[in-house]
């Protein structure tokens, strides 16, 4: 009878864990003006620091930023509010400017003087005769 019990008891344990699945969301955000090394460890140094982040790869080639986290304890706009807060463009949200005037020069942007390169602006098309 005790061994019918206590296996009644770890089945419903098990059960119970099992039913406690929490939502992993991934997402990719444009971040195009982390351009460099500096930028990429600053974002993913702090991000990791969120409650609910699992993953975080910053593409400075690419300009965005790749996440994995949990949904029930962050969500998207928070991370990108974050980002924002380091001095970083987050898709739709713009950098805070107190915080892009404290990163160092070689993370700003080629139009405020810093390293960054200057973006590429395509040819203009030959006329057509």
């Amino acid at each position: 009878m005790k061994r019918l019990l206590f296996l009644a008891l770890a089945v419903g344990l098990v059960t119970i864990s099992s039913a406690q699945v929490k939502a992993e969301l991934k997402a990719k955000i444009k971040t195009p003006n982390a351009l460099c090394e500096a930028c990429k460890i600053r974002i993913e140094s702090f991000l990791r620091r969120i409650d609910g982040m699992l993953f975080v790869d910053v593409n400075f080639r690419r300009g965005e930023t790749t996440v994995k986290y949990l949904s029930d304890r962050t969500d998207i706009e928070q991370i990108k509010a974050a980002i924002a807060n380091l001095g970083y463009d987050a898709d739709d949200i713009i950098a805070n400017e107190e915080s892009y005037k404290k990163l160092p020069k070689t993370c700003k942007k080629f139009d405020d003087g810093g390293g960054h390169p200057k973006p590429k602006t395509p040819a203009a098309p030959a006329p057509s005769q």
